[in-house]
Formats: structure tokens, C-alpha cells, sequence
């Protein structure tokens, strides 16, 4: 799932990153085939290159091996809203089939859920205004559900056309990658469509693990995982998996 989400970053040139799997896939890039990958943190981190995985945005390791550390305000109000980030890296509790992203509650009604998650931080404006977006999730029915309980960062909203009526800036949600496969908007509808699978993995299970009925592109399978890729992401991680 991470080196999938790696190589999706192979020719890109910045990056605005979410910590967890995000953050993993990124700088695995950077180590292994995108050298010149810039990576950006929200705590105003531009350029990081850390030696371990950041346990959040406001990990020193972030500021010690950034090229520069600037204010959130500038962050946001200078390099992300802008559209002069390539790509956004992004994860989320839930996601519908428009790419539209919850990772502020679940159940019940926003005062009152039956689950309080962290919410937005910059998420929101990531997924507006970011050139394109990259979701790294882990697929099944809980997660990919047909109809999300908070919409925290705009995906496709209710389909073709919504993103230029509410004036974002960003082309939105180009791939989804999971640990099952990876998903990609259908270019008329706007709605997610499988388009390959992981080693091992059958389109009935992807369906099964959908919250609604999955269409299926042109499908092809992930090449595993290189004893490259596998030994820099064992030593990112600190030991072996």
C-alpha cells in the first residue's frame, strides 16, 4: 500500500503531506526515485528531509532538516491556496464514491457523535486547493461508505462540475490507493472506479470491502514491492515488518 502510494510520486516536484501514511509513502519517494520531491509540512516545514518518520507535524526532526521553516500563515496563505503545491497527500476516517473525505465525526450529529475524530486541520484546504490530491486508505465497508457522516474536505462533492461551483482551485482527487488496490475518478462522472489490484487480491474482494456498487475501468495488477523499496521503508520505520 505505501509503496504503491510512493510511486505514485515518481516525476512530481512538491508535496504537501499528512503525517501517518502519507507522510510514509512520502519521504519513501524522496529516498528511492524522486530525490528533488519537495516535501511540505502544515507546521511550516518546507524542504524536510527527515531521517525518521515524523510522529506529528510539529516533530523537531522536521525543522532540523527542513531548507526552510516558515509560518503556518505563510504556508497556507502563500504556498497552499495559491495552486503552488503539486500534490496533496491525504488520509481520512471516511470517504464516499466522490472522493469526498470525513475526518471530523462519526454517527449521531456533529454536537453529539458517536465518535469524535481529530477533525480538519489543513485538510480541507489541501483537498481545495492543492493541483491534486492523493488519498492513501485503508479499504472497507466502515471507511468507504455510501454517504459520509461529515464532509470535511471536498473530493467531487456530489459529482461532475460541483468543484467549479464552489470555486476550488485544485483539479481534486486523482488516485486512491488502498491496501487492496487502487481507485481512480471515471473522467465523466467524477465517481471512483477500480482500475488495478495488489498481488493477491480478487475484484469481488474490493467489492466487498465498498460501501457502494464499485464500477471496474481497465484493470491491471501492482507490481510487488522491491527488495529496495521494502529495505528503505524497514528503515524508515525504525525495524523489520
Amino acid at each position: 500500500m505505501v509503496v504503491a502510494a510512493a510511486r505514485a510520486l515518481t516525476g512530481r516536484t512538491s508535496c504537501f503531506v499528512g503525517i501517518g501514511l502519507p507522510s510514509t509513502a512520502a519521504n519513501l519517494a524522496r529516498r528511492l526515485h524522486a530525490p528533488e520531491l519537495v516535501l511540505v509540512y502544515e507546521s511550516g516545514a518546507i524542504g524536510a528531509k527527515p531521517s525518521r518518520l515524523p510522529l506529528s507535524i510539529g516533530d523537531g526532526e522536521l525543522a532540523e532538516t527542513a531548507d526552510a521553516v516558515v509560518s503556518v500563515p505563510e504556508v497556507f496563505n502563500y504556498w497552499l491556496q495559491p495552486g503552488r503545491i503539486e500534490v496533496g497527500f491525504l488520509s481520512a476516517a471516511q470517504l464516499d464514491r466522490y472522493g469526498n473525505l470525513n475526518t471530523t465525526v462519526i454517527g449521531g450529529d456533529y454536537r453529539r457523535p458517536e465518535v469524535r475524530l481529530p477533525g480538519a486541520g489543513g485538510a480541507p484546504e489541501i483537498a481545495a486547493a492543492c493541483r491534486e490530491v492523493i488519498l492513501i486508505v485503508r479499504q472497507n465497508p466502515r471507511t468507504f461508505v455510501q454517504t459520509i457522516d461529515f464532509v470535511t474536505s471536498v473530493g467531487y462533492g456530489s459529482g461532475p462540475g460541483e468543484r467549479q461551483r464552489l470555486g476550488l482551485r485544485g483539479r481534486g482527487p486523482v488516485r486512491v490507493i488502498t491496501d487492496l488496490g487502487v481507485l481512480e475518478p471515471d473522467p465523466v462522472t467524477c465517481e471512483l472506479a477500480l482500475t488495478q489490484v495488489h498481488p493477491g487480491v480478487e475484484v469481488d474482494d474490493v467489492k466487498k470491502a465498498t460501501g457502494w456498487p464499485l464500477s471496474v475501468g481497465e484493470l491491471t495488477e501492482t507490481a510487488p514491492p522491491t527488495p529496495a523499496e521494502l529495505a528503505v521503508l524497514r528503515e524508515l520505520e525504525g525495524g523489520t515488518r
